[in-house]
């Protein structure tokens, strides 16, 4: 096993790992201060898509420790926080009337950060394991 690829594996899933962490305790807590009223928007907001937001967070926050961990969970859970968040998108996208360009611009960030996650998390190892072989 050559140490370079496993080091690489390594830093591919800790970093990984810290942004899914970054990006959970984030929503978290941007989502709860608009629940709670402390920050106010001045535009529409869903409140349905601000609970999926802090509730995918907390799973987020779950799904950093399992990547951090490299559990097997890992793969399935990305997978699906990234998969939520896209099929969230295509919907505030091309089906809601009333949904805010911020909120929409807020879930293509979120979309993009667990494309990277992913990378980083599944295709990066993969892609090194089978060098290793």
């Amino acid at each position: 096993m050559n140490i370079l690829t496993t080091n690489s594996h390594k830093w591919s899933q800790k970093t990984a790992a810290i942004l899914a962490l970054f990006i959970g305790v984030m929503s978290v807590f941007a989502g709860s201060k608009v629940l709670l009223e402390i920050d106010i928007k001045d535009y529409n907001v869903l409140v349905w898509l601000v609970l999926y937001n802090v509730v995918f967070g907390a799973i987020s926050i779950v799904v950093a420790y399992f990547i951090w961990k490299n559990s097997a969970k890992a793969k399935k859970l990305t997978l699906l926080v990234l998969a939520m968040h896209f099929m969230v998108f295509i919907y505030l996208k091309f089906m809601s009337a009333t949904v805010a360009s911020e909120s929409i611009e807020a879930m293509i960030f979120r979309t993009s950060v667990w494309v990277l996650i992913a990378v980083l998390s599944i295709v990066i190892p993969k892609y090194l394991n089978k060098q290793e072989t």
